[in-house]
C-alpha cells in the first residue's frame, strides 16, 4: 500500500430485512435523504454519478460512481470511484438470524485530491476518524424511517 492509499472495513447491524437494507445501499440516489455525508448525487450517465461527500472535517470529495456489481441474489454492491478519490467499494448484506440484517463495508482508494495528498503523512488518523464518523451517520440514517423487522403489514 503506497502513502497515498487507505482502506476501510465495517459493519453495519440493522433491525431491518436483509432485502431491504440491499435496497437502500443500491439505492445511490436517496443516499443525501438519509446520508448525512451524501451532501448531492447527480446522475451523469445510465450507470454512473457524481457524489459529493463530507463529514466533519472541512474538505469535500467529488467522486464519480460506476457500479460493477448489483447483485440482489447474494445482496452484493460493488462500484468503481474515481475522481478526488480512486478505488473500490463493496458492500455485502447478509441475515442476521432472524434480528435484522449485517451489511459489511470495505473500501480501497487512493487519494489524489492534491491538497489531501500533501497532508497524508501526518493527517492519515484525521481521515480515519472523518470516514468513522461519517459511517456512523450512514448507520443511523439507513435505520430512521425505515420499518424494523417484524413490524412489516
Amino acid at each position: 500500500m503506497t502513502r497515498h492509499e487507505m482502506r476501510f472495513a465495517g459493519l453495519w447491524r440493522a433491525p431491518l430485512p436483509p432485502g431491504t437494507m440491499y435496497a437502500k445501499l443500491a439505492d445511490i440516489a436517496r443516499y443525501p435523504g438519509w446520508w448525512p455525508a451524501f451532501r448531492s448525487v447527480r446522475q451523469t450517465g445510465e450507470r454512473e454519478c457524481e457524489v459529493v461527500i463530507r463529514s466533519m472535517l472541512p474538505y469535500e470529495l467529488t467522486v464519480r460512481l460506476r457500479p460493477l456489481v448489483d447483485d440482489p441474489v447474494e445482496r452484493v454492491l460493488e462500484a468503481e470511484l474515481e475522481g478526488d478519490i480512486a478505488g473500490k467499494v463493496r458492500w455485502h448484506v447478509e441475515g442476521d438470524g432472524g434480528h435484522g440484517c449485517v451489511a459489511s463495508f470495505a473500501e480501497h482508494v487512493s487519494v489524489r485530491k492534491a491538497a489531501l495528498r500533501r497532508w497524508m503523512p501526518l493527517a492519515r488518523p484525521f481521515f480515519h476518524l472523518n470516514h468513522a464518523v461519517a459511517m456512523r451517520s450512514g448507520q443511523h440514517g439507513v435505520v430512521a424511517g425505515a420499518e424494523p423487522l417484524g413490524r412489516r403489514r
